[in-house]
């Protein structure tokens, strides 16, 4: 009977670790890297990257986030659901500003977000042209 309480005790452990590291995982820069920024990159870089900063707002660096735009902070790391960006993106609120505005993201791209910014929103330093 040990044993078996041992064994239970040991798999408890073990599915509490594993969900651990898939969070400990999305509060890595390397997340962001990998899941986040490619999302990004396909659906809101057109108008929030590089030279494009479409309502005062630049998602291409980290410190672009931290500014966030004409309507204040779109990130509130920890906490997606007063995430203005997290809000946008399920096409929940605001109504007018559903983002991206033509068609919604999948949810498995929205979940990734959400995971990201329920981890603290962690993205790596911006880097200066140049250097590494």
């Amino acid at each position: 009977m040990r044993i078996v309480w041992a064994g239970l005790a040991l798999l408890g452990i073990s599915l509490i670790s594993g969900g651990l590291k898939a969070q400990d995982e999305a509060a890595k820069p390397q997340f962001y890297i990998q899941r986040v920024k490619p999302i990004f990159e396909n659906n809101c870089f057109r108008c929030h990257g590089g030279m494009n900063h479409r309502g005062a707002l630049s998602m291409a660096t980290k410190a672009g986030m931290a500014k966030g735009g004409k309507d204040g902070a779109v990130v509130v790391p920890g906490d997606p659901g007063r995430s203005l960006l997290v809000r946008s993106l399920r096409h929940e609120q605001p109504p007018e500003k559903p983002m991206p505005p033509k068609s919604k993201l999948s949810d498995q791209d929205i979940a990734t977000i959400e995971r990201w910014v329920k981890a603290g929103a962690i993205m790596p330093d911006d880097t200066i042209p140049g250097r590494r």
